[in-house]
């Protein structure tokens, strides 16, 4: 996969860091296209997220998932997430919502994740606007952030932090190649975010929130 250039350099990796024990219990929600079943990890090279695609120190793709503590988070971490701070009404295609699915997933034990919340991140030295609270443009730092993370703590399965989208929701991502598929499990809740081209109302309450007209 080609490199996309970066604008900025990614923050340090530190040398040593210390995992948090989280997620037996929880029900998670997420976003996926879905020719992927709910618990199956993105495996495509495509796409522009702050923490995939990304690659292991063979170039191997490592395949992820990611999700929210609530729909809205997962919604807003997703096909919302461009949505600009402006007045006014905004506008989305509605052809993002084509083919995706809100899905539900329980964690079924506590996996290692790096705290990647803003006092843990004062801890590891690295401000927030340089990995968790930065625009799209900075993807490709936050990207080789995570690949040089990967590599440096192999007892790492994924990052958390609270999701600069919906500040009420916590998001994680995970890595499938650190984790059993044991340890997810479907809770048979999947909807589509839209259907014969109309959005689902879960979707719409969303986007009147936002006043966004999606058309």
């Amino acid at each position: 996969m080609a490199r996309r250039a970066t604008t900025s350099a990614p923050p340090t990796v530190p040398s040593k860091v210390k995992s948090i024990a989280w997620g037996s219990g929880q029900t998670m929600y997420r976003v996926h296209d879905a020719i992927y079943a709910v618990d199956q990890f993105n495996p495509s090279p495509k796409g522009n997220a702050r923490f995939s695609p990304i690659l292991d120190p063979s170039g191997k793709v490592i395949p992820t998932l990611y999700a929210a503590t609530t729909p809205r988070g997962a919604l807003m971490e997703s096909v919302f997430r461009d949505v600009p701070y402006r007045t006014g009404f905004k506008h989305v295609d509605a052809k993002r919502l084509e083919g995706k699915a809100c899905s539900t997933v329980e964690f079924q034990i506590d996996f290692q994740f790096l705290d990647l919340s803003k006092v843990a991140l004062r801890g590891l030295g690295i401000p927030p606007r340089q990995l968790i609270d930065t625009t799209k443009a900075h993807y490709p730092a936050t990207r080789s952030w995570a690949e040089k993370m990967y590599a440096a703590h192999p007892q790492i399965q994924g990052f958390l932090w609270s999701s600069r989208q919906d500040d009420r929701a916590l998001a994680v991502v995970l890595f499938g190649t650190r984790v059993k598929t044991s340890d997810l499990l479907d809770a048979k809740v999947s909807r589509p975010l839209i259907q014969r081209g109309v959005p689902e109302d879960f979707v719409l309450e969303l986007a009147t929130d936002l006043k966004v007209l999606l058309k």
